[in-house]
């Protein structure tokens, strides 16, 4: 039975949003891959769950990539299995989606603790492990950070305690005693937001524990990175959502119309 209008709009629908279902693919692996390439320095020396948040997406959008293929094929052809495979595939992916956004609401909160026993553990592991030790030296030039909370956490580490120093990749000035008896003013202390000029903090010990000017270290600037970028990963996340509950809709239809027997052409 040959369809003029309704199933033959639906076939090309489905073939329309497989094509949008490639791009985000696309674009979730090149968010994976940034991710990664930004961040894996500090992923190294968090935790193993940290560090595997990039490669998820990385694969996540291969998959996406791979299955919006399959879709274009089965719409296609007219494969009822095909396109049968594809709606299953695609709602599998988009209840993982769910859960993960879920997960990640519920621990947003515990970024910083994670960040923070990670990097005091690298901390520990300073000039013992050459990997972790230039690991550690790159994240702070990258980020221009000094420690985990501020540049005194490297007053606990032994090699620095006695001589009251802190690495060389702390150093914002380019001079030789820099990362002795280190100060704001000598190496990486973002005391102001990023927009003005870091500048000495006053005084700390009579204000709250953490004040507006106090020496702010690695934690603050990762998180601080990762809240900036977070709208746009969550835009594109929103984005990906909306075509695949559309998707999962027209393939539906037209699952239903190769089953009544109607002639897709």
């Amino acid at each position: 039975m040959a369809v003029e209008g309704g199933m033959k709009c639906v076939k090309f629908l489905v073939f329309f949003f497989n094509f949008i279902f490639w791009v985000c693919g696309v674009a979730l692996i090149a968010i994976g891959i940034y991710t990664q390439v930004a961040l894996g320095k500090a992923l190294m020396v968090s935790s193993g769950s940290s560090a595997g948040t990039p490669v998820a997406i990385l694969v996540l959008g291969v998959v996406i990539f791979f299955i919006s293929f399959f879709g274009c094929c089965g719409a296609w052809k007219e494969s009822y299995c095909m396109v049968t495979t594809f709606a299953v595939l695609l709602s599998i992916i988009f209840l993982v989606e769910i859960a993960a956004a879920i997960a990640g609401y519920v621990f947003k909160d515990k970024v910083r603790s994670v960040l923070n026993e990670g990097l005091q553990e690298a901390m520990n592991k300073y000039g013992e492990d050459p990997v972790v030790t230039k690991t550690l030296d790159d994240l702070q030039r990258d980020f221009k950070c000094c420690g985990a909370i501020n540049y005194t956490d490297w007053a606990n580490i032994k090699q620095f305690q006695a001589n009251d120093t802190v690495p060389r990749s702390c150093c914002n000035v380019n001079t030789t005693t820099c990362n002795v008896h280190p100060s704001p003013v000598t190496v990486y202390a973002k005391v102001r937001p990023p927009s003005q000029t870091p500048l000495p903090c006053p005084g700390v010990g009579p204000e709250p524990p953490n004040p507006p000017c106090a020496p702010q270290g690695c934690v603050q600037s990762i998180e601080g990175w990762m809240k900036k970028n977070i709208l746009v990963v969550a835009a594109v996340a929103l984005g990906i959502a909306f075509f695949e509950i559309l998707g999962i809709i027209f393939a539906c239809c037209l699952m239903r119309g190769i089953r009544s027997g109607y002639e897709v052409m």
